[in-house]
């Protein structure tokens, strides 16, 4: 009897690689990297100079002071202004997506969805009838088509 020998680190590694979502996540990634850089230059270039017109354009400089002075290194600082510029910017990053990726798929896919059920609903008749022809019967066909050629044209020799 012979035993199974289990894939290797290699085998197992290499299978895991060639599996579709492993290529998708990580094209997933690199495009979301590169619309990052989009998004901090929409939220540089245009909401903070639009926050910058009621106050400073940088929101880095928004904070709170918790204790009684806040001088350089001294006190507590609370940042808000930071965290208020990284919300702006999921939440523009979010609707960019939503409304540029996510809807119109949506969309796009109930609409193929209601096709499917529409052709149901009409029945079998309704849908062309898909037929599976091998490459042998083709050649055969040919082959009987010209068979048929010469013998109606042409003598025998």
């Amino acid at each position: 009897m012979s035993e199974k020998q289990e894939p290797s680190i290699w085998q197992g590694f290499k299978a895991f690689l060639m599996r579709g979502n492993v290529v998708d996540l990580a094209v997933a990634v690199v495009i979301g990297a590169a619309f990052t850089n989009i998004v901090n230059a929409v939220v540089k270039g245009i909401i903070n100079p639009l926050v910058g017109a009621v106050g400073t354009q940088n929101l880095d400089h928004y904070s709170s002071c918790l204790s009684s002075s806040c001088k350089g290194d001294q006190g507590i600082q609370l940042m808000w202004g930071s965290v208020l510029g990284a919300t702006l910017s999921f939440v523009i990053t979010a609707a960019v997506v939503y409304f540029l990726m996510v809807l119109p798929m949506a969309k796009y896919l109930a609409r193929m969805e209601a096709r499917r059920k529409d052709r149901e609903e009409k029945g079998p008749e309704a849908t062309p009838e898909v037929i599976e022809v091998t490459e042998l019967e083709v050649l055969k066909e040919i082959r009987n088509a010209l068979v048929a050629q010469r013998g109606s044209g042409h003598d025998a020799r």
